[in-house]
């Protein structure tokens, strides 16, 4: 780290868990996040001002008038503007010293693949089931660490998946693809405003942690939280040994 640096992250330096080995390790990691919407926006935000050395956002949507009510990364002058370039905007005006690449598209297939093969970690902070098996396919075959993050009306839910570890579940565990699970979206259901902020900054938080190797993320357990109440719940989730997904992981 340069003269800069150092002051610029010192809080983080001060930390007994990171000090200058678990920020050099943020500085040169990559961190994929797919969906720059209501927790990506915080997410990444939070990953910038951290000081993760290249942020990878992918989305393939354009800022609406409707998303200025949580998706902090937009301002009303970038109605219509891609999502990823306003928030490389964002998040460059907040850390100019680091490398932030927009990627205005739906990742999927091989291209989602090699996106997260390239990561150090990968958030999941899309809005629909489809993206998250999507998602977890691509870290489990790539062996990265994936950090899921949900929230709709006042519900949010938050869980991490690493299966570079034996004992964790991947997100098919937890919710089987092509099972009669109801899809909700905010657009027709609504969204407390600040639980996609509480959500995806601990989304970041996670990241953090993985991506820097200290703390103990949450791997194996799945978070709930009523933010009508601020009651937390969290849930055990064992690995499924026969997921067609996971159990036969690299």
């Amino acid at each position: 780290m340069n003269d800069e640096q150092l002051l610029r992250y010192s809080r983080h330096l001060l930390l007994d868990e990171m000090g200058v080995e678990a920020q050099n390790r943020l500085l040169e990691s990559t961190m994929l996040v797919i969906g720059a919407g209501g927790l990506g926006s915080p997410a990444t935000l939070y990953l910038a001002a951290a000081g993760v050395g290249r942020i990878v956002l992918a989305d393939d949507d354009e800022v609406d008038l409707t998303n200025l009510q949580r998706q902090i990364l937009h301002r009303q002058d970038r109605i219509g503007q891609a999502k990823v370039a306003s928030g490389r905007r964002s998040l460059l005006e907040l850390n100019p010293g680091i490398e932030v690449v927009a990627r205005h598209e739906r990742l999927l297939g091989d291209a989602l693949h090699e996106a997260a093969a390239q990561a150090d970690v990968v958030l999941d902070c899309c809005d629909n089931f489809e993206t998250r098996h999507a998602i977890n396919r691509a870290c489990v075959q790539a062996g990265v660490p994936m950090v899921s993050g949900a929230a709709i009306r006042f519900d949010g839910q938050l869980a991490v998946y690493d299966t570079r570890r034996p004992d964790s579940p991947c997100y098919h565990c937890l919710f089987p693809e092509g099972e009669d699970i109801e899809e909700v979206r905010c657009a027709t259901m609504g969204v407390f405003a600040p639980l996609t902020g509480i959500i995806g900054t601990m989304q970041a938080a996670e990241a953090l942690k993985l991506a820097g190797g200290f703390g103990a993320p949450i791997v194996g357990r799945l978070m709930l939280l009523d933010s009508r109440s601020l009651d937390w719940h969290v849930v055990r989730v064992p690995r499924d040994p026969g997921c067609p997904v996971c159990s036969s992981r690299p």
